[in-house]
């Protein structure tokens, strides 16, 4: 197990996960200010110039800060998703390049000649994965990193229980690796590392916060839903992900089955999905756990405090 330089002084071992439509540049650099790793995805950025707006941005205040302060902020990540869908992979991954982005979170697909690129200039590439397939593959791709997105988590999850992904993978790979799914307390994150993952992948957690950019209404049913709530199903965009059953309910959507399944085909008539996503809200089993919506100082403040508590607990 090892982490890259960038990522052994954190102030703890947790990334905020890029989310759609939600991480943007002020839950960026607020995260990264309190010393957990920031990223969002580039396609939150409508644009390839707005994105790049974003990242001088995030860099300008990270280093304003740094220098007022007299303290180093975590490194910031961008989420590319290198699939052919994706018309504006070159464009935003050159923006990268030239900014020299520390981070880069690759989803559907991981292309050697990618990582290369990002690697050549000191960059370092994690890629999300649901099953061992996709885990050697991205290895076999050179990646500097693994996300483990198990069973439990928010956004485009999988179905393995994260003891059994996380010990197929860590037979063949001794780089860094995250674990995603359900992880919203400090207690888990300490439970991650006992697993055998180096860092902890936190996307519901952050949804309800005061920087996030989720809706209110959103921000709201993250703290009163509970895992039962949580729907894993391809119908919104084709490839499986978890939603909040009262968002699909609001969205007109009812028709489930006794376990939580939808009823219908694999993807709903919907022509734009960025408009699905905008109405039809993901979430994680961590749900049932967050009942506030903090900034994310105090957030970090308390998931370092049951972090502490909970390695003085086991005495590790």
């Amino acid at each position: 197990m090892s982490l890259p330089a960038a990522f052994t002084k954190l102030r703890l071992p947790v990334v905020a996960a890029p989310m759609f439509l939600v991480s943007g540049e002020r839950l960026v650099i607020e995260t990264c200010k309190a010393g957990v790793v920031g990223t969002f995805p580039a396609l939150n950025q409508r644009t390839t110039a707005g994105f790049e707006e974003w990242v001088v941005k995030i860099k300008t205040e990270l280093a304003e800060w740094e220098k007022s302060s007299g303290k180093t902020a975590a490194p910031f990540g961008v989420n590319l998703i290198v699939h052919r869908s994706n018309p504006r992979l070159q464009e935003d991954l050159a923006i990268c390049v030239k900014h020299k982005v520390p981070l880069i979170i690759t989803s559907l697909g991981a292309v050697k000649e990618l990582v290369q690129t990002v690697q050549s200039y000191g960059g370092v590439v994690f890629h999300d994965v649901t099953n061992l397939k996709h885990a050697q593959k991205a290895a076999e791709a050179g990646v500097d990193g693994l996300i483990a997105v198990c069973g439990g988590a928010g956004g485009h999850a999988g179905r393995l229980n994260p003891f059994a992904l996380v010990g197929q993978i860590r037979q063949f790979f001794d780089k860094t690796l995250l674990l995603a799914g359900a992880i919203s307390r400090g207690d888990d994150v300490l439970a991650a590392q006992a697993m055998g993952a180096d860092l902890a992948y936190l996307g519901t957690r952050f949804i309800a916060t005061q920087e996030s950019s989720a809706q209110a209404e959103y921000k709201q049913m993250v703290t009163e839903v509970t895992a039962e709530d949580i729907i894993y199903t391809p119908a919104v965009s084709g490839i499986p992900a978890s939603f909040m059953r009262q968002s699909l309910e609001k969205a007109g959507i009812k028709d489930f089955n006794d376990h939580g399944e939808m009823n219908f085909g694999d993807k709903l008539t919907i022509d734009d999905e960025a408009k699905a996503w905008k109405n039809i809200w993901s979430a994680g089993h961590g749900v049932s756990n967050i009942r506030d919506v903090p900034t994310v100082a105090s957030l970090v403040d308390r998931l370092e405090a049951e972090y502490r508590e909970a390695r003085r607990r086991l005495a590790f």
